[in-house]
């Protein structure tokens, strides 16, 4: 692939000072995915939940499963997560606007909250995917950490996902491979879920 050397880029603007402001504006027109990172403390008998809001979610491996996600150091997720070892990756779909806010902190709305509880790791019910992680690095970079941890358990199912772009959230609309909407999310093995004590942030 060849570039012209034209004015293509004519209208992006340099910036010599990079402010975690205008860094935080740049980069959310990266469109991405949003997922809710959980996990659990307390007794074994009545876990504690807890959740944040993440578009800093990403696969890192196949073999071994390995995914990655990134938690600054100041929210309480942090903390839990260094404690448990363990962390769940709820991936939204497209109706999950308010869980998204209700967990990034913003609107709340607790009677939306339904946990499915796989090995004693709360993941929320309805979500597209469910990834069950165990924690085998964490590396401080700059005001985050990051969190590797390896999959010991998946489940998927259909429907259109909720998407992150510029502090806005949009559905993508996925059609199947016959040009026909996406099957109804009714139901099923990421659906029936219980309320419970949770926390954010």
């Amino acid at each position: 692939m060849t570039a012209s050397s034209g004015d293509a880029g004519a209208g992006i603007r340099a910036d010599a000072h990079i402010s975690p402001t205008r860094l935080r504006h740049a980069l959310g027109r990266f469109a991405s995915g949003v997922t809710v990172v959980t996990t659990s403390t307390g007794d074994h008998g009545d876990p504690d939940a807890h959740g944040m809001t993440a578009n800093s979610f990403t696969s890192v491996s196949l073999h071994p499963p390995l995914v990655l996600v990134s938690v600054a150091t100041e929210a309480v997720t942090h903390q839990r997560i260094a404690e448990s070892g363990r962390y769940g990756i709820s991936i939204l779909s497209g109706d999950q606007k308010p869980l998204s806010e209700h967990f990034a902190g913003g609107a709340q709305r607790p009677e939306l909250v339904r946990f499915v509880w796989r090995q004693e790791l709360p993941m929320l019910a309805g979500a597209l995917v469910h990834l069950m992680c165990t924690v085998r690095q964490a590396h401080l970079a700059g005001d985050h950490t990051v969190y590797i941890g390896e999959v010991d358990g998946l489940w998927s199912g259909p429907g259109s996902p909720l998407v992150n772009y510029r502090k806005q959230f949009h559905t993508l609309d996925v059609l199947c491979q016959d040009g026909s909407p996406g099957p109804a999310r009714r139901g099923g093995l990421l659906s029936n879920g219980k309320t419970g004590r949770s926390t954010h942030g």
